[in-house]
C-alpha cells in the first residue's frame, strides 16, 4: 500500500501518479459490474470468461490423481471420467478411519470395519471430506457444469491488475451448498488465481477471503496454499480486496498442503 507520509523523489511522485491514475481507471472493478468485452486503459482488452478461463486452466494445469497431508491427515483424490474418489484416513480415539466419498455416496471405516451412519453423520462427514479436496482443485474444479461464471470488471490489488469473476451454483449438480456464491481474481500478468473470496450459509453463514501462497507446479497440477481471512457477515465479496489491503480482515488461519504427490 501507498504510504503518502513518506518523502520521495520527484521522479518517484510521478510514478505514484501514473499508478493512481491506472488505479482510477480500473478500481470500479472492485465494486464489480457486469462485463462482457471492454476495453480498460490504453488498448487492453478484458476476454469473455471463457477465453480468459482457458488462460487460468492452462496456468493451474489439469486434475489428476494426488495424495497430500491437511492438519495431519492423508487425503487423496481420482479422477476417471467423470467419476471421482476422495477419501481421507485419520487416527482418533486410537481408531484408524477411512473416509471414502464417490460418486455412489459415502461410507466410513473404523479400523477395516464399515461403520453404520446416520444420514445426518453421512452429510456432515461427506461435506468435510469434499470440501477440503474441493478447495485443493481450485480453480480447476470450475469446470463442473453446475458452476456459472460470470466476468466482472478488473480490479487493482497490491497495484497490479487482477481480473474477476463470480461463480454461482445450480441447485441440481451443485451440492449441499449450492447457494455458496465464489469470487476468483486473477492475475494479469500469470493468469493464476491469487485471490478468492466467497460467502456461505451453512453453520450461520460466514464470509472468507483468501490469500494464495506457495504456489508451485506437482506433476502437471498447480497447488497453492492460502492465508484464510474472516470477514464481517453480509460485507459484499467485492469490497474484500480493499479491505485485505488496509490489513482490515481477521487472519482465522493458514490452508497448507503438505507431502503433495502424484498418485501412480
Amino acid at each position: 500500500m501507498i504510504n503518502f507520509l513518506t518523502h520521495r523523489s520527484n521522479q518517484e511522485d510521478m510514478r505514484i501518479i501514473i499508478g493512481l491514475t491506472l488505479a482510477l481507471s480500473v478500481f470500479s472493478a472492485c465494486n464489480s459490474g457486469i462485463n462482457g468485452e471492454k476495453t480498460v486503459g490504453n488498448n487492453h482488452t478484458v476476454e469473455p470468461v471463457d477465453s480468459l478461463l482457458d488462460s487460468v486452466y492452462h496456468a493451474h494445469g489439469e486434475l489428476g490423481n494426488y495424495r497430500f497431508v491437511f492438519r495431519g491427515d492423508q487425503y487423496s483424490f481420482q479422477f476417471n471420467e467423470g467419476n471421482y474418489i476422495y477419501s481421507k484416513s485419520s487416527n482418533k480415539s486410537g481408531k484408524l478411519l477411512r473416509d471414502t466419498l464417490t460418486n455412489n455416496g459415502f461410507v466410513r471405516y473404523a479400523d477395516g470395519a464399515r461403520l453404520i451412519l446416520s444420514k445426518e453423520e453421512e452429510a456432515k462427514y461427506a461435506e468435510s471430506l469434499n470440501s477440503v479436496i474441493y478447495f485443493v482443485c481450485l480453480p480447476l474444479k470450475l469446470k463442473d457444469p453446475a458452476a456459472n461464471k460470470t466476468k466482472l470488471d478488473d480490479c487493482i490489488i497490491n497495484e497490479s491488475v487482477y481480473a474477476t469473476i463470480s461463480v454461482h451454483f445450480d441447485e441440481e449438480g451443485g451440492g449441499t451448498d449450492f447457494d455458496d456464491v465464489f469470487y476468483y481474481w486473477i492475475n494479469q500478468n500469470t493468469n493464476q488465481v491469487d485471490f478468492i473470496a466467497y460467502k456461505y450459509s451453512t453453520n450461520g453463514g460466514g464470509v472468507r477471503f483468501r490469500s494464495a501462497f506457495n504456489s508451485r507446479m506437482i506433476g502437471k497440477m498447480r497447488f497453492q496454499d492460502y492465508l484464510n481471512y474472516e470477514a464481517p457477515i453480509g460485507k459484499p465479496l467485492a469490497e474484500l480486496p480493499l479491505l485485505f489491503e488496509k490489513d482490515s480482515l481477521k487472519l482465522l488461519s493458514e490452508i497448507i498442503t503438505e507431502s503433495v504427490e502424484p498418485i501412480p
